[in-house]
């Protein structure tokens, strides 16, 4: 039987989602769990990798494993046994064809800045920029110059995924709200290279304070070249809200 599941998890503390030697990740806590209710190794595979200090609120993998009992039964059982950091929301039965990350068809990202000093328990979820004044019109503006079909190669990273993946990305949403000193950028994509989402946030907080001027942000995305005017923003604002099919 092949199981499809959400998680959420607070990303603080963590090396990311994906196995590593140190155990300490999302996919070998959940691999725990799950091989002392199947009294057996079990993989999982995830729709898509979060580094290190990223969170998820809608983050989605399967696994196959025969289950007798009733798969609500199931979803209390893996939460039982799981951190406070780490928990999953639903599980289901689907077809053997499914899977986490080649079934997806897009994903939706949300960023969170605080313009200001974030309180002590938000700054986990929130990267404060201080001093820094953003002008919110110019950057929502600029960020239509992204939105559709474009090769985002300038706002990619080295490292991540290592199958291969074409920098061609469908941006169908990219778009900046205000709530007093709370900012939140929404991004919805077909899928994002290794740090696109923190080199999006990243330039444009740069075009936000004046930094950067739009037109240079545009001719960037244009040369296909990563420089150092991109910066990577901090991945503690970063949360994977939802996974689409």
């Amino acid at each position: 039987m092949r199981w499809k599941c959400t998680v959420a998890y607070d990303g603080t503390g963590f090396h990311g989602w994906q196995s590593q030697p140190s155990g300490n990740t999302i996919q070998d806590i959940l691999e725990k769990r799950l091989k002392t209710l199947f009294s057996q190794p079990i993989r999982i595979h995830g729709s898509g990798r979060t580094d290190s200090g990223v969170h998820a609120k809608g983050q989605v993998y399967h696994f196959d494993g025969q289950w007798e009992n009733p798969y609500t039964d199931l979803l209390n059982a893996l939460r039982s046994g799981l951190p406070e950091s780490i928990q999953v929301t639903a599980v289901r039965p689907v077809s053997d064809d499914f899977h986490a990350r080649f079934s997806a068809r897009g994903k939706r990202y949300v960023y969170r800045l605080y313009e200001g000093y974030a309180p002590p328990m938000e700054t986990r979820y929130y990267w404060s920029l201080g001093r820094r004044k953003l002008d919110i019109n110019l950057m929502n503006e600029t960020a239509t110059r992204f939105l559709g079909k474009h090769d985002f190669s300038a706002f990619g990273a080295e490292g991540g995924d290592s199958s291969p993946q074409s920098p061609i990305k469908d941006l169908r949403r990219l778009q900046l709200t205000r709530k007093g000193r709370h900012i939140r950028i929404t991004t919805e994509a077909s899928g994002y290279l290794y740090k696109m989402v923190r080199s999006l946030v990243g330039a444009l907080v740069d075009v936000g304070v004046g930094r950067l001027p739009p037109g240079e942000l545009h001719r960037i995305l244009i040369s296909r070249q990563r420089t150092a005017l991109v910066v990577t923003a901090p991945a503690r604002g970063l949360c994977l809200e939802k996974v689409f099919y």
